[in-house]
């Protein structure tokens, strides 16, 4: 039963694959990572009265944010199966926050966020918990959430046009200075650092 409801499962949309489907990709990772910083600094301002959060990147986005609803966007169609969608709903955001949390550690010594003291977790990176919060936001953000959004896309499309390319090398130049960052931070330490405890 699992093979054949995950047989349903292919990119919805193959045009991403040219330039108009990377202006578009762009555009929903742009969103979704602002979103994602705005959510994470706002519970972080509501449980410790701080609003800024340790990022990973300079800009104010959370890249984790951005790939989970276009992995999601690309994956579920209105066609897609209601069991298809929940099951993706629920894994991708826990394997992104996974995998996101272990290359950060492997790559910088360092934790961005830390739920060993939480329930059902896993290495730290992932919990329960969260990993429930992170399948209801999903579901939201598939159902009301990115209808908006592509909504908003659609109005905008000819002015993205002119300026996707700018914002997708500001992304790689954020990206690149970061690493540089985080990796002159190991080097100077020399000892795993753990910021949000």
């Amino acid at each position: 039963m699992i093979f054949n409801l995950l047989n349903g499962i292919e990119f919805q949309n193959p045009i991403i694959f040219n330039l108009e489907g990377a202006a578009t990709i762009v555009f929903y990772f742009t969103v979704y990572s602002w979103l994602g910083w705005l959510l994470e600094n706002s519970y972080n301002f509501f449980t410790k009265q701080e609003f800024f959060k340790p990022n990973f990147l300079f800009g104010p986005f959370k890249p984790m944010y951005g790939f989970t609803p276009v992995l999601l966007v690309y994956l579920i169609s209105p066609e897609t199966n209601w069991l298809v969608v929940f099951l993706l709903c629920c894994l991708i955001p826990t394997m992104v926050e996974y995998v996101t949390g272990v290359l950060l550690q492997k790559l910088f010594n360092r934790q961005w966020w830390d739920y060993s003291d939480s329930p059902l977790q896993l290495h730290g990176h992932i919990c329960l918990p969260f990993s429930a919060c992170w399948s209801i936001l999903s579901l939201l953000c598939i159902k009301w959430i990115h209808p908006a959004v592509a909504s908003m896309y659609g109005a905008i499309e000819p002015y993205w046009a002119w300026v996707w390319s700018a914002v997708g090398l500001y992304f790689l130049a954020d990206l690149v200075l970061a690493i540089r960052k985080h990796s002159l931070q190991d080097l100077i330490t020399d000892e795993p650092t753990n910021p949000i405890q």
